[in-house]
């Protein structure tokens, strides 16, 4: 009888945190499919197996045993096993010397030993296209996104999604579409075995950021700036006033940064100038909280009359002149961050969370 051997200890997924139910799968494979009647479980899990290996989602080599595909679709040993067997009949599973059998579209892979959904399974779960669902996933993301961004200076990061799905209490698609979409903000990879990495910002990838930043920003800027309402524009600069004579906590540095980099350079017409600005700004969003916390007074004095500067110009109607403040204040900001993230030091433990396991 096929079976699968044990995970290590810690891998082990608990079933009621992260896999629909058996009738759920059986209608996710039956919209899937667009078929109408109700399909045997054992039919589901084979269909949506299949169409994992087929096209090429779980990697060559990957062991699938009785056990483990049980434990993933909620189901019993019999339906798993006979939808393995079925798989392996049409050579799409292949024995080996070990326990279970292994994707093998070309017949030469060597094992390899993944929880499946780290290896890339995933299955259709309807109940995380509910509005509820996609909320939680809403307000989960920019939290998730900050703490990323932040963990990016402090070295290299494993992110486990089973982790980052019970943390939150969310299920293993919610937790595996906040990767996806940090994955396409640029904040994490993906390595060959699947596993999602984040970091480390090097100096060089640092100075790399800064330098397309300075390209486009100022040219997003002249694009935005008529799309610009003079009275926000007001607003924005008397909080950088208030700033300069109050407490400069880490939130509201961010909020100045908020202020100018997003809701001002990031109004320009141009999407993919946009987006492109964006991934270069996500990996140094932490900079004013290390700034804060290191103390550096004079460098938020000096970025604050910086970003006053650009207000002070485009409230009075120049934007070039806002433009040029703008590449000045990117290009000076570059081996300052730079000299910062030479001297951080350990990551602090109160900014640890389990879902982030140092790699280094």
């Amino acid at each position: 009888m096929l079976s699968a051997r044990p995970f290590p200890e810690g891998r082990r997924r608990r079933r009621a945190d992260y896999a629909p139910p058996a009738p759920q799968i059986r209608q996710a494979a039956r919209a899937h499919d667009g078929e109408t009647e109700g399909l045997p479980l054992y039919e589901a899990i084979y269909r949506i197996l299949r169409r994992h290996v087929v096209e090429g989602a779980l990697p060559e080599g990957l062991v699938i045993g009785e056990a483990a595909l049980a434990r993933a679709f909620q189901s019993g040993r019999i339906p798993a096993g006979a939808a393995l067997r079925r798989l392996r009949d049409e050579g799409l599973l292949r024995d080996y010397s070990g326990r279970g059998l292994i994707v093998a579209r070309d017949g030469a892979a060597e094992p390899i030993r993944l929880d499946l959904f780290e290896a890339g399974l995933k299955l259709p779960e309807p109940a995380a296209l509910n509005p509820k669902a996609r909320n939680r996933r809403v307000k989960i993301y920019p939290e998730v996104e900050h703490i990323v961004a932040y963990h990016l200076s402090y070295g290299r990061f494993l992110l486990n999604e089973s982790l980052l799905a019970e943390h939150y209490r969310v299920s293993r698609t919610v937790a595996h579409e906040i990767l996806t979409q940090l994955d396409r903000a640029g904040l994490v990879t993906q390595d060959r075995n699947r596993r999602w990495y984040v970091g480390p910002l090097t100096a060089d990838l640092m100075r790399e950021h800064f330098e397309l930043r300075w390209l486009l920003e100022p040219v997003a800027l002249d694009q935005a700036f008529p799309h610009l309402r003079r009275a926000d524009l007001i607003e924005k600069e008397g909080r950088i006033r208030r700033l300069q004579k109050g407490q400069r906590t880490p939130a509201r540095l961010e909020r100045l940064e908020r202020d100018l980099h997003i809701d001002t350079v990031l109004r320009c017409t141009n999407s993919r100038v946009s987006e492109a600005i964006r991934r270069s700004q996500l990996p140094l969003l932490a900079t004013h909280d290390i700034f804060q916390r290191h103390h550096d007074v004079d460098e938020v004095e000096t970025m604050l009359a910086e970003h006053l500067a650009v207000f002070r110009h485009l409230v009075a109607g120049q934007p070039q002149k806002a433009r040029a403040a703008l590449e000045r204040h990117l290009k000076r900001s570059v081996e300052t961050n730079v000299s910062r993230l030479g001297a951080l030091g350990r990551l602090p433990e109160s900014r640890r969370v389990p879902y982030l396991i140092a790699a280094d």
